[in-house]
Order: structure tokens, then sequence, then C-alpha cells
């Protein structure tokens, strides 16, 4: 099978439908699994915007900040819903640790929905 050109891939990356953005303590899998839970401020998805795809990638448009439990945080996901909804994927990040109640950052520097070559 070929590989599909950037053209191609822009404009399957720009028809999906990413609103919210989620933060994992495990592998998510294919279903969004090990999403946090708890805390106070509680812990809830984040809505997100991305900009229009280019060279293959949309790149996050802005800071998303986090109100996390005491947790440690493995993986970002994204979904089209802030609570239920649909799981489009997710991205490893590095082991961030919450001894008690804190903030997660997700950079919109760096973080990105892609297509990769296979």
């Amino acid at each position: 099978m070929g590989a599909f050109v950037a053209a191609a891939k822009n404009t399957m990356l720009d028809s999906l439908t990413v609103a919210y953005a989620s933060l994992h303590t495990g592998d998510p899998s294919t279903t969004g699994a090990n999403e946090v839970t708890g805390g106070s401020p509680a812990y809830a998805r984040k809505a997100v915007t991305f900009d229009a795809a280019a060279a293959s990638a949309r790149a996050l448009n802005a800071d998303v900040t986090f109100d996390v439990p005491a947790s440690t945080i493995t993986y970002v996901g994204y979904w089209t819903a802030v609570t239920g909804g649909t799981f489009h994927g997710s991205d490893a990040v590095t082991n961030e640790i919450f001894a008690a109640q804190g903030e997660y950052k997700l950079l919109a520097a760096g973080t990105s929905l892609t297509i990769a070559d296979s």
C-alpha cells in the first residue's frame, strides 16, 4: 500500500473533531482507560483547539492547565466531549509525579496531532 501525501494527511487531520484533552495515569489503549479522577478542585477534561493542519500535523494553539490529584501523569488523550464521547488517541508524556493536589500544564509547543508514515 502506498503512503498518503501531506495534503491528504492534512485533510484527514482537519476532519477530526478533537475538542477535549484528558490526562491518564497509564496507557489509555484504544478506549481512553486510566483517566485521572478525583482531586479538589476536581480533575476534568479541558477544552482544546488545534490549528489547521500543515505538514501532516495539527498543533495545539494554546497551553492547557489541568487540576490533578496526587498521581503520576503518563499520557494525554484526545476526545470529542467533556464526558463520554469518542476517544481518538493519545500521546505518551514524560512522567510527572504529583505527591499532592497540583496543576499539570499541557504545553502548546510540542503538542500536535499527527499521521505518521508507516
